[in-house]
């Protein structure tokens, strides 16, 4: 995986961030991927970001980069200065009345701390004041960083973890502690790297597909808009009763979701679930919340009860998943007795191969032969199967 650290060459250099990383068995790249006409393209491979600070020249689409970051939960550390930067990227500014690295104030944890992932594993602040440069004056201040390295007024829906120098969590992957120097993190600070790191690479492949699914969100319905009969047609095929409680996992922008709603009926349940909240906002936009409820989960994680589940409906998904065989035995923990499971992708594998000039894949998981097994190991009996032009399609009873 790969960790930016974004920072001003004049100001920072990257060697006690960069070497905490490394440590970890991170790789490090010490220049921002920024792309002016398009920021969020500087997530393109990227696991997290550790933010010191900005060229001047750079502010404008480091603050939209941290912007995409935090929309795509890409977990992002910002260090000293860079906590003013990721503040800003929200709305709020630099306090020009705070105090630099270095200094305590009578610094104290604040209560949810003990239950944030990240500082809580870290431990009690110590005794002796943080290491770090000192404050610079104000004029200094200025003309090397737009961004002072002075204090930060956290952002609104911040979470609050340390106050005088009001270290913040922006949702669930987003940190700003102005009272670590990048350059000189000190004991404290490298334990924070590290915990940072080791919390990084946990969420790295959920932060892949977040990152790059975040980017595709805002048009996604349309491109595939010629695709809603497909789907449609395929979750016709589940053949689900009325009353009934139906799963659309990895749903994307919900475009099987009214299919699904016409099966089970008004007094049935659909739920469609996506680990990218920017998926799940483009279905908002498109009215799918009125099919049903959207919610923000991990596929092999589900939030539901044990049995509760009567179909479940998932597209283009099983095959990319690390480790789909966990997967099925998550669906089936939550399908009832006799459960359908429909396995949909709307190009064929033979089409899809073509497309990128490629040879058929024989470990391809959608193939038939591999897809049997894989489903009748986990506890599900696949009763259908089609491999056709332009779609591949299996259908699996839940066996008793």
């Amino acid at each position: 995986m790969a960790v930016v650290v974004v920072r001003d060459p004049a100001v920072d250099t990257p060697f006690g961030v960069s070497a905490a990383l490394l440590a970890a068995g991170l790789a490090v790249r010490p220049e921002p991927p920024v792309d002016r006409a398009s920021p969020a393209t500087g997530l393109a491979g990227v696991e997290a970001l550790v933010v010191l600070s900005a060229r001047r020249s750079d502010v404008a689409p480091v603050l939209a980069l941290l912007r995409d970051a935090v929309a795509a939960e890409v977990p992002v550390l910002a260090l000293g200065a860079g906590a003013g930067l990721l503040a800003e990227a929200e709305g709020s500014a630099a306090d020009p009345d705070g105090t630099g690295p270095g200094t305590r104030l009578g610094l104290t944890l604040t209560p949810p701390a003990g239950n944030d992932p990240l500082l809580a594993a870290v431990g009690p602040l110590p005794e002796a004041p943080l290491p770090g440069r000192a404050p610079l004056p104000v004029a200094e201040r200025d003309r090397r960083d737009p961004v002072a390295l002075a204090g930060t007024v956290a952002p609104a829906g911040h979470t609050v973890l340390a106050r005088q120098r009001q270290a913040f969590r922006l949702g669930s992957a987003a940190w700003g502690v102005p009272f670590v120097d990048g350059d000189r993190p000190g004991p404290w600070g490298e334990l924070l790297l590290g915990r940072f790191a080791a919390l990084a690479a946990a969420r790295a492949a959920h932060t892949t597909t977040r990152a790059h699914f975040t980017r595709q969100a805002g048009d996604w319905e349309e491109r595939f808009a010629y695709q809603a009969p497909a789907y449609a047609a395929a979750v016709a095929r589940m053949r689900l009763e009325a009353g009934g409680r139906a799963l659309d996992v990895g749903c994307g922008t919900g475009r099987a979701m009214p299919a699904l709603r016409a099966q089970v009926g008004p007094s049935g349940q659909v739920v469609g679930v996506d680990v990218t909240p920017a998926m799940l906002a483009s279905a908002a936009r498109h009215a799918r919340h009125r099919q049903g409820h959207l919610l923000a989960a991990d596929c092999d994680r589900l939030p539901l009860p044990a049995g509760s589940v009567h179909g479940v409906f998932s597209a283009g998904l099983i095959d990319q998943l690390p480790d789909p065989r966990a997967t099925l035995l998550e669906w089936r923990r939550v399908a009832a007795p006799g459960a359908v499971l429909l396995l949909f992708h709307p190009s064929g594998r033979a089409e899809r191969a073509a497309r990128n000039n490629r040879p058929l894949d024989p470990n391809d998981l959608l193939a038939e032969d591999n897809l049997r097994p894989a489903l009748e190991t986990t506890g599900w009996r696949m009763d259908e199967y089609e491999d056709a032009p332009h779609h591949v399609l299996a259908r699996a009873v839940l066996r008793g």
